[in-house]
């Protein structure tokens, strides 16, 4: 990727605002934070259901063989016990049975019962709740082996019951059930200890699952993140930014058709300033070139207004319409060279302590206009200026004051501390912030007349804008009909200077133009 550049446009430094909050929304709810969480939550959700499956397969494995290994060790033995019982037993041969039966059955305990005689293995159990009335109807009914699954006193036991047949060919039932009871507890522990044992596993399936989503996430965010670092690089004038293309999967398809775009770009842009250049040689060419002219026409036009009195009425007219219009080209002329010299980066101050008071004084009385203006100029104040380029501020000003306002026409000058300063000088237009410097110098430019409306006001610097019918044209720094050009050239050389112009509403009606200007003495950095 390319190193940063500076700003696209002169006057115009790049802008931190806001990233302390985009950092902050990004640790609280990024893309990483999501992708992690998505990861983790994905890996619970497997996890516990791949645990729910195992623990229901492995119980029912678990009871499914307890339940066939009960039944065929029940077959099994009342088979070989049920041949040595008489029929009809009596309680003492049927309480026999009942033991020989649970003998070969383990810890079982066994239910013998023939009609109404019933006999226990074990006397001291009770049965009657673990032996239910519908696997006995099941049992007296069936001919083979039936189980079921009890709760009694919160514990589960199997209950496997059989009915013993005579060995006949008939398979006739002789009256006689078995029933013998299991304790399920060595199961249940079994599957509970698996249940645990997955439980365990799952803390580090979800650490596992949080580092490789940290690892994915590094992974897609970091081409990512250079490409938000190069787009931001290019949003702030960097058109030479761009970003290493990797691999062939979408991001390196998102960075190509970026490169593209800033090429594009790029390229739009050197040829946008090739033009303007042209333009800007064009304009400056085609004022040189008409300066030669001009200065013939001007004495011309002098000498036929001088001799205009002499003239008939008509010519007297036309030759006094030829000089104002010739003088006013000729403004054109000098306001266009001046144009190009700002566009061209080829002004100079020519700076130097000076009073202020003294310089707003000597524009006015230069122009005749200090009848005309009342001021209000703070004594003693004095900065590092150019005088020659603070007069002819001061004279666009007040000239557009005197010619589209209405008396009376006040011009203000004083001090102000930094916090008051435009922070975003006239609009966004330029000028400096107000920065480290402790004051700024103001001279403010007051008139009664109509004012500007806030869509003129928003574009009243803007080279050639008429406002209205009000205020037809801005004036030059000279008096007279305005070229158009004189606010521009207000501002640019109000931008030398560190400082700016706006415009606002007065509060008894007019317009209000401030000419801001840091407060710099001799020894001070200047601009």
């Amino acid at each position: 990727m390319s190193g940063t550049g500076g700003t696209g446009r002169r006057g115009r430094p790049r802008s931190s605002g806001g990233r302390p909050e985009r950092r902050s929304r990004r640790l609280v709810g990024g893309l990483r934070t999501r992708l992690v969480v998505t990861f983790v939550v994905v890996a619970l959700i497997s996890a516990v259901t791949a645990t729910a499956l195992a623990y229901r397969d492995a119980r029912t494995a678990v009871l499914r063989r307890t339940q066939d290994a009960a039944v065929n060790d029940v077959r099994t033995r009342v088979t070989a016990v049920a041949a040595e019982v008489d029929l009809p037993p009596d309680q003492r041969s049927l309480a026999r049975f009942a033991a020989k039966v649970s003998d070969g059955l383990g810890a079982r305990i066994v239910v013998a019962r023939y009609q109404d005689l019933v006999a226990v293995s074990d006397p001291l159990a009770d049965t009657e709740g673990r032996i239910t009335v519908g696997l006995r109807s099941a049992v007296r009914a069936g001919d083979g082996a039936r189980f079921q699954r009890v709760m009694w006193r919160n514990e589960t036991y199997l209950v496997v019951g059989m009915p013993v047949t005579y060995a006949d060919g008939d398979r006739r039932f002789s009256g006689l059930e078995v029933f013998a009871i299991t304790d399920l507890r060595a199961e249940r522990d079994d599957t509970a200890a698996l249940l645990d044992s997955v439980r365990a596993g799952l803390l580090p399936v979800v650490v596992l699952a949080a580092v490789l989503a940290l690892l994915a996430a590094g992974t897609v965010l970091r081409p990512v993140r250079k490409l938000g670092r190069a787009t931001r690089e290019l949003a702030e004038g960097d058109l030479g930014s761009r970003v290493t293309v990797t691999g062939h999967d979408e991001l390196a398809d998102l960075a190509r058709t970026f490169n593209e775009t800033a090429d594009a770009l790029q390229a739009s842009d050197a040829r946008l300033r090739e033009q303007e250049a042209k333009a800007r040689r064009f304009v400056a060419d085609v004022s040189h070139e008409l300066r030669t002219p001009l200065a013939a026409m001007t004495m011309v036009a002098t000498v036929l207004e001088e001799d205009a009195d002499q003239l008939p009425a008509d010519a007297a007219r036309a030759a006094r319409t030829v000089g104002a219009e010739t003088a006013r080209l000729s403004r054109l002329v000098e306001d266009l060279m001046a144009i190009s010299r700002f566009d061209a980066n080829a002004i100079r101050l020519n700076a130097a302590e000076t009073d202020l008071a003294d310089t707003v004084r000597a524009s006015l009385a230069l122009r005749g206009w200090t009848d005309r203006v009342e001021v209000r100029l703070q004594e003693g104040v004095r900065a590092v200026v150019d005088r020659r380029r603070v007069d002819v501020i001061v004279a666009n000003l007040v000239g557009n004051a005197l010619r589209h306002g209405a008396p009376p026409v006040t011009v203000t000058l004083g001090t102000r501390p930094a916090a008051s300063a435009p922070g975003t000088p006239a609009g966004g237009r330029g000028g400096a912030s107000a920065g480290p410097d402790p004051e700024w110098v103001t001279v403010e430019v007051a008139d009664h007349g109509p004012g500007l409306p806030p869509e003129a006001r928003e574009r009243v610097f803007d080279r050639f804008y008429k406002a209205d019918a009000a205020r037809t044209r801005s004036a030059a720094d000279t008096g007279g009909q305005g070229s158009g050009l004189g606010t521009a050239i207000a501002l640019e050389n109000a931008r030398l200077h560190g400082g700016t112009i706006d415009v606002a509403e007065g509060a008894e009606g007019g317009a209000v133009f401030t000419l801001w200007l840091p407060l710099r003495r001799t020894g001070e950095d200047a601009e």
